[in-house]
């Protein structure tokens, strides 16, 4: 019984295993009845399978193999300790594993690919326009021989893909290490007494389904109530392991993909390495349908896209040929770490698949607008108090807008019709948040900038409630989700403000907000065609087709890898605010209305020489009722 058999049996079983445990499991006389023992007796709370689980003297007593009782069931072998294993599961240090496992050489190792081979493709008969190429990770134009194709596809498919599971919470300049997302791993070929890291990311019995693992919610009642339906404050239990991250992405998973299952019906990477892909008698080959994450993108030298998705069986090769222009335009705005569903056919070696449709979660035709409440909520964000570029006058007129003192009747008229304020962060404009800060800065400690944000915050009437939840320049950890500010923070402020995390789902009284700072917009920008900051609401929609807030793991965001992954639009709300870029943008998509608040902030330095032209003093207001929008203006 090899190293692959044991993995294989405990994930059937629902648990995780560790390599020392499965050293000692191997290196047994009677491995296989070693493991049925411990499966038969282990405890269920317990997650990964250690060495201290493995109860020699239990099995000797217990087992008799041909009537006799099984003696020395194990030869001794130095094996790490359980903190050793901890330390050393890195997924710096991690290989792809492929869990369909189907080669010749020796068992439990995967064969080498060739460092600069990062993809190749075979291509059916069926489809004569796509030329034979290998993808070089260097762009190289080489061509291959046809005949190599059939050896090179398998191994290639299987070797290094980029991969988020950094170990640090805040992943910023971080090589993606070459590794699985659900954990999946490559044994290495050293010796029986080296440290080997096998597979952990299995189909668990504590995988954390979406009804066990929500938090309660938590009701705000009176006479503008709020309900916080997802919130990450006081619900956080990252310490960064390995183990953390490979929950983290089996829960985006999960859930994004129960999604799709929805609208088509997919079937398990691994399954399609089992089967026999042969023609029908008009030569054509049957259709099937994955679901998968994407773990690489790249361009053939003829301009197809090669991308690579995971599943928790194993990864698959999908070509989108050029010639398809839709698709193809699809697949260019497709992110590293998103969700998608791909149907195509199969090639005859069962190594590549030919993309015929690409589907994303996006929001369903039939989603319904709430209806039936009334007033108004106010949307703003990036207030920034502290900087000297803080537009007091500016917000002084806003505030005697809320308390209804404007000199136009028809602000008077709004403003008795507003009952939230909702303010998606950066509160305050934070110190240390980039160099050579304090020299914008009128305010320069921290505390003394919330204290002179909640003297604001005082004078809004006490029948609006304000909720108010916090962003990179606030006062809170950096990495995301953020909690909401700290106790000795919302001390100051007045008994109308709750104070949520960040992202967090919020009910005003039959109306569900989706409030997110939205740091993810660089990303975004950065990454799909046509996302630009003057259209921030741009960078929201594209968001909301990926059912995701923050599809790429490892860029410009520090992602926290809680086990639930808060960033999932799940349930569909009414309406999503954004800020962060200070450029204001409202958009609507499928019944979804989508708000990048601006700021209350004149241009800084930063933004001169990024050219960034903020539109600060810009308030949207939305009507409970109908959704409508109304622009005001207070510069």
């Amino acid at each position: 019984m090899n190293e692959i058999d044991i993995v294989r049996a405990v994930i059937e079983e629902g648990y995780q295993i560790s390599p020392q445990a499965v050293e000692l499991i191997k290196l047994s006389n009677s491995p296989e009845n070693l493991l049925k023992y411990i499966l038969a007796t282990i405890d269920d709370c317990v997650f990964v399978i250690e060495p201290e689980h493995v109860d020699l003297q239990g099995f000797e007593a217990s087992t008799t193999v041909s009537g006799r009782v099984a003696n020395n069931v194990f030869t001794p072998v130095s094996e790490p300790t359980s903190e050793q294993t901890l330390k050393s599961a890195n997924p710096d240090t991690m290989k792809v594993f492929d869990s369909a496992l189907d080669v010749s050489e020796e068992p439990g190792l995967i064969p080498s690919v060739e460092p600069e081979v990062v993809s190749a493709v075979e291509v059916s008969d069926s489809n004569p326009e796509i030329e034979l190429e290998i993808l070089s990770s260097q762009g190289s134009n080489s061509d291959f021989d046809s005949d190599s194709i059939h050896d090179t596809v398998h191994g290639a498919a299987h070797s290094s893909f980029p991969n988020p599971l950094s170990p640090s919470v805040s992943p910023k300049n971080v090589e993606r290490p070459a590794s699985s997302f659900f954990g999946n791993t490559n044994p290495s070929s050293a010796s029986k007494n080296a440290l080997r890291i096998d597979s952990l990311f299995s189909n668990q019995k504590n995988s954390f389904s979406s009804s066990s693992r929500d938090e309660g919610v938590r009701y705000l009642p009176g006479r503008n109530p709020v309900a916080v339906l997802s919130d990450i404050t006081g619900h956080s239990t990252c310490v960064g392991e390995y183990i953390q991250f490979v929950q983290y992405f089996r829960d985006r998973y999960s859930r994004l993909s129960e999604i799709l299952r929805g609208r088509m019906n997919a079937r398990p990477i691994e399954s399609l390495k089992r089967r026999s892909f042969r023609r029908g008698s008009d030569g054509g080959t049957e259709e099937l349908s994955i679901i998968g994450m994407v773990s690489d993108i790249n361009t053939t030298t003829n301009g197809h896209k090669i991308l690579s998705l995971e599943d928790p069986t194993g990864s698959f090769s999908v070509l989108i040929r050029n010639s398809d222009k839709e698709l193809f335009e699809l697949a260019s705005r497709l992110l590293l770490d998103e969700v998608i569903g791909v149907t195509g056919s199969v090639t005859n070696d069962g190594n590549l698949m030919l993309a015929t449709k690409l589907l994303q979660p996006d929001v369903p035709n039939s989603v319904q607008r709430r209806t039936g409440s009334h007033g108004k909520v106010v949307l703003i964000s990036d207030v920034h108090v502290g900087s000297s570029q803080f537009l007091e006058d500016s917000w002084l007129d806003f505030l005697d807008f809320l308390k209804g003192e404007s000199d136009s009747e028809e602000m008077q008229e709004i403003a008795a019709q507003v009952r939230y304020l909702v303010v998606a962060g950066d509160l305050v404009d934070g110190i240390g948040i980039y160099p050579d800060q304090e020299m914008e800065l009128d305010i320069l400690d921290v505390y003394e900038q919330y204290r002179k944000a909640a003297e604001y915050f005082r004078e809004v009437p006490e029948h609006i409630h304000v909720i108010i939840s916090p962003g990179n320049h606030d006062a809170v950890r950096q990495a995301e989700p953020q909690p909401a500010l700290p106790e000795r923070i919302c001390a100051d402020f007045p008994e109308n403000v709750t104070f949520v995390g960040n992202p967090a789902l919020v009910d005003l009284d039959g109306v569900q907000i989706l409030i997110y700072h939205g740091r993810s917009i660089d990303d975004l920008v950065a990454s799909v065609p046509g996302v630009s900051y003057q259209e921030p609401a741009g960078a929201v929609l594209e968001m909301l087709k990926r059912r995701h807030l923050a599809p790429t793991y490892g860029s410009r965001v520090s992602i926290s890898p809680e086990k639930k992954d808060y960033f999932i639009i799940d349930p569909v709300p009414d309406i999503i605010h954004t800020g962060h870029v200070h450029t204001l943008g409202v958009q609507r998509y499928k019944n979804v209305l989508l708000v990048n608040s601006g700021t209350w902030q004149a241009q800084t330095e930063f933004q001169k020489r990024v050219n960034l032209m903020p539109m600060p003093a810009r308030v949207p207001v939305v009507d409970l009722a109908d959704f409508d929008v109304k622009i005001l203006a207070f510069d």
